[in-house]
């Protein structure tokens, strides 16, 4: 596979992440179970393996693959190579519906969108196409695209899918016993929310991101293509929609840190219960939170 692959560099970098999980000393899984955990072809994964190879990062002997030392800043791709076409498009949308404080009933037009986000008018009208299973945006016939805007029914009709799948794979989880690759990569996230609530007045715009993995882990583990179509919907509409009150973002965050934070001590204690509980209280306050937080498309 092309090192210039957007996909390989991707999987390269989050390679490294996981890397970085399990420490030096230890071995990587087969490459069928690498695979999987990253969702990519085995060409991808061996190319992958290749690359780590001669770096200096891993020895790889048979099915052996030995971590030799910790990823550095300077082994990853950098982020603008390893965003596709299609992340593009969503970004940029997100950004543009953001900035422009766009109300319900404006009217989106592909070839204006294209010129504005710098993108061909074809990878605009495939985003357009995929958002609109949604709702947020309809096509009128044979005419230009429609903002439906972000009313307080469609973000619950969105909140109960999730909710019901999120606590299915976590529960799945729990009942499963201890899994020692997803346990290690809850873990694993422990020290980075706790660098981020000790110093939240500066980094608390860092959250989000931890908290896309920490969903991201328990969505995979459910190893269902519906859920996969359907978490980048669920990051766009509670992490980057364009009607979400800022105020008081630093509070949020810091709450839902310490939710986070309850469930992976609890999973390190062995106390499944306390997992649960705390898992399901951190859906309780999003929901409230998205309740509380956000300017309703229907309200004046």
């Amino acid at each position: 596979m092309s090192r210039d692959n957007v996909i390989y560099k991707e999987a390269y970098n989050r390679s490294l992440d996981r890397i970085a999980e399990f420490g030096a000393g230890e071995c990587q899984p087969s490459e069928a179970r690498i695979a999987s955990l990253l969702g990519i072809t085995r060409t991808t994964v061996r190319a992958v393996l290749e690359h780590l190879q001669e770096v200096g990062i891993l020895q790889w002997e048979g099915r052996r693959k030995a971590i030799l030392r910790l990823s550095a800043p300077q082994d990853y791709y950098p982020a603008d190579e390893t965003v596709s076409r299609s992340e593009q498009v969503e970004t940029v949308f997100m950004e543009h519906v953001l900035g422009g404080d766009l109300a319900p009933g404006t009217i989106l037009r592909e070839s204006e969108l294209a010129r504005d986000f710098g993108l061909s008018l074809s990878a605009v009208r495939e985003f357009l196409i995929r958002f609109s299973r949604i709702g947020l945006i309809e096509k009128e016939p044979n005419r230009h695209w429609v903002l439906r805007g972000f009313t307080r029914s469609f973000a619950m009709e969105v909140f109960e899918v999730r909710e019901t799948w999120e606590k299915l794979a976590f529960d799945r989880f729990l009942a499963a016993g201890p899994d020692p690759e997803m346990q290690k990569a809850l873990l694993a996230m422990r020290p980075e929310l706790e660098a981020i609530r000790t110093d939240i007045d500066r980094r608390y715009l860092e959250f989000p991101g931890q908290d896309e993995a920490f969903h991201r882990l328990n969505f995979e583990y459910l190893n269902n293509r519906f859920v996969y179509d359907f978490f980048p919907v669920v990051l766009m509409i509670f992490h980057y929609h364009y009607r979400w009150n800022k105020s008081d973002e630093k509070e949020r965050n810091l709450a839902a840190i310490e939710v986070h934070l309850a469930v992976i001590e609890a999973l390190a204690e062995g106390d499944t219960a306390a997992a649960r509980r705390a898992f399901h209280s951190h859906l309780d306050q999003a929901r409230r939170t998205l309740l509380q937080s956000v300017r309703w498309g229907e309200e004046p």
